[in-house]
């Protein structure tokens, strides 16, 4: 699993993009779902989880479209990775 935390222009447009351009690129890398959450205290800022391994997302983030696609998905910054705390079976 990758968490990660990015602040975007548009929170609608992101949305749009995540759900369809940035839904085939993540599937070419083996992306297999995400979700997207908006924070309670700040609507453009997005956490977002992926059902991915670390290798398929680097290769993801080596892809030469994923600059255009942030772009187009309207983030203000690369995005931050969550540190895990801990990891629990239950």
């Amino acid at each position: 699993m990758i968490v990660t935390i990015a602040r975007v222009s548009d929170p609608d447009r992101f949305l749009k993009v995540f759900e369809t351009v940035g839904v085939e690129k993540r599937r070419q890398h083996g992306c297999r779902g995400a979700r997207a959450y908006f924070d309670p205290d700040d609507a453009h800022r997005v956490w977002s989880v992926f059902d991915w391994d670390a290798k398929d997302y680097e290769g993801f983030l080596a892809d030469p479209d994923i600059p255009a696609i942030a772009r187009e998905l309207g983030l203000q910054a690369p995005p931050v990775h969550a540190v895990a705390a801990t990891e629990l079976d239950a």
